[in-house]
C-alpha cells in the first residue's frame, strides 16, 4: 500500500457508550487526519487504512465483536498479526458469520459466543452506507442478523469504511438494503415490503446465490434475503425499521440505527473519524 504522511489535526479519547441508544444525542463531531502528499490509493488500500486505525482502539484482554465483509476482514487480519507478535494478548472474539469464524480460527484468534460472553467491550465492522447521523445500512454480505446481535451487545461499536459508503440519506446509494425473511412464503413478504416503500420508488428482489443458478441465497441462519432498492432515500429510518420489523416472517433488517459510536472513513486525502 502507498505510504501516507499523516497529520493529526485533532484527537479525542475513545469513550465507551454510557447511555442507552435511544437517549443519546445526535450531535456529530468530526476529526480529520489529512495526508500532506496525495498518493493514489486503491479501494482495498483505503479499507485497510480504516481498519488499521480502528484496531488502535483494541486493548489486551478485550472481548471483541468481529464483523463480516471485505473491510472487516482487514480488521481480523490485523488482530491476528498483533496477537502473533505479542502486541496484543488475551483477546477473545465473537464472529458475526461462519466466514469470519473461519478466518479468525485460521489466524489463531480465540473465539467465543454471546451465550458465554453476553457483554462485549468493542465491536468493529464495516458498513454499506453511512449517513450524516452515523446511521447505517449493513448486510449486503448477508450477515445482518448476527452482526446486529453482536453489535447491540457491545459497549462501543466502531464502523470502518471507505468514502464511497457516505450517503446523504439511507438508501441513497441505490444499492441493496437487505431484509432477512423466513423461507416460508417469502414472496408474500417481498410484495409487502415493496408496497411499504412504494412512494420511494422501491423495488424488491430476492437475493440469489450468485453461483450462476437461480437458487436463492441462504443466510447462516437458514433464511432468505429480500433486497430493497430505493430510487429516493428513506425519510425516517426509525419509522421504516419499525414497520419492517412488524411484518410477520421478517427476521431482521439492515438498518443499523443509533448503534455506531464512531465511524472511521478512509478517503483519498486521509482518514476522517466521525463521532457523536
Amino acid at each position: 500500500m502507498a505510504s501516507l504522511s499523516l497529520h493529526l489535526s485533532s484527537t479525542t479519547p475513545f469513550v465507551p457508550r454510557a447511555t442507552p441508544l435511544h437517549l443519546r444525542t445526535r450531535t456529530q463531531k468530526t476529526f480529520s487526519i489529512r495526508s500532506q502528499s496525495a498518493p493514489v490509493l486503491s479501494q482495498d488500500d483505503l479499507k485497510k487504512l480504516a481498519a488499521d486505525k480502528a484496531v488502535e482502539s483494541v486493548k489486551s484482554g478485550m472481548v471483541l465483536g468481529l464483523g463480516t465483509g471485505s473491510t472487516a476482514a482487514f480488521v481480523v487480519d490485523k488482530l491476528g498479526q498483533l496477537l502473533s507478535t505479542g502486541q496484543l494478548s488475551n483477546i477473545i472474539g465473537i464472529p458475526t458469520s461462519k466466514r469470519t469464524q473461519e478466518q479468525a480460527a485460521s489466524l489463531n484468534i480465540p473465539l467465543t459466543t454471546l451465550d458465554l460472553h453476553p457483554h462485549i467491550d468493542l465491536a468493529i465492522d464495516g458498513a454499506d452506507e453511512v449517513d450524516p447521523n452515523l446511521d447505517l445500512v449493513k448486510g449486503r454480505g448477508g450477515a445482518l442478523l448476527r452482526e446486529k446481535m453482536v453489535e447491540a451487545a457491545s459497549s462501543s461499536f466502531i464502523v470502518v469504511a471507505d468514502d464511497s459508503k457516505l450517503v446523504s440519506g439511507l438508501g441513497g446509494s441505490g444499492l441493496a438494503m437487505p431484509v432477512e425473511v423466513v423461507q416460508f412464503c417469502w414472496k408474500y413478504n417481498l410484495v409487502r415490503l415493496e408496497g411499504l416503500f412504494k412512494e420511494l420508488g422501491c423495488e424488491a428482489k430476492l437475493r440469489l446465490a450468485g453461483d450462476g443458478s437461480e437458487k436463492p441465497y441462504v443466510t447462516d441462519n437458514g433464511n432468505y434475503i429480500v433486497d430493497l432498492y430505493f430510487k429516493n432515500p428513506i425519510k425516517d429510518g426509525f419509522a421504516a425499521g419499525k414497520e419492517i420489523s412488524a411484518m410477520e416472517g421478517v427476521v431482521e433488517h439492515g438498518l443499523f440505527l443509533g448503534m455506531a459510536t464512531s465511524v472511521i472513513i478512509a478517503g483519498k486525502t486521509g482518514v476522517e473519524i466521525m463521532t457523536k
